[in-house]
């Protein structure tokens, strides 16, 4: 398992590091993303959005568990907070698997349905603008991109 750790200062740099990643992801990867309430989960996959082409305004799923959204790949964004204790399977194999990239947030709540090969990130608070993004690889695939990130 290969791991990078990147600070960002502003929102506007983590939305370029998520741009950086997302040019070098291929249709069925998938992202998880963790970290607190504020820690910038939906700011880093805004970044992913806008690398693919999103001009839609992208906004936290959370109470829809799933949102898609079309550009050069479909991106599947889920906010999977709400399936906390249950064992509801809402069709992840068919994101996990598809023609799009799949981000999924609070995604500890879902691990038994999380393929084996994907990046985990997490993103830890510093301050009002800091944070500290934490990539882990599991798989090959990844550690060759996050490899290219460094």
């Amino acid at each position: 398992m290969s791991q990078l750790i990147i600070t960002t200062n502003t929102a506007e740099e983590t939305i370029a590091v998520a741009e950086k990643l997302a040019n070098r992801l291929t249709p069925g990867d998938v992202i998880t993303l963790e970290g607190d309430l504020g820690a910038g989960k939906t700011t880093f996959t805004k970044g992913i959005a806008k690398a693919l082409g999103i001009t839609r305004t992208l906004s936290s799923p959370t109470f829809t568990i799933v949102k898609e959204y079309e550009g050069k790949l479909p991106l599947y964004h889920m906010d999977v907070y709400r399936l906390e204790g249950s064992d509801e399977d809402i069709g992840f194999d068919e994101y996990f698997n598809g023609n799009g990239i799949a981000v999924v947030e609070w995604a500890q709540f879902i691990e038994d349905f999380l393929p084996e090969e994907r990046l985990d990130i997490t993103i830890n608070y510093q301050d009002e603008q800091s944070r500290v993004i934490e990539f882990t690889a599991c798989g090959a695939h990844f550690e060759s991109i996050i490899e290219s990130l460094s």
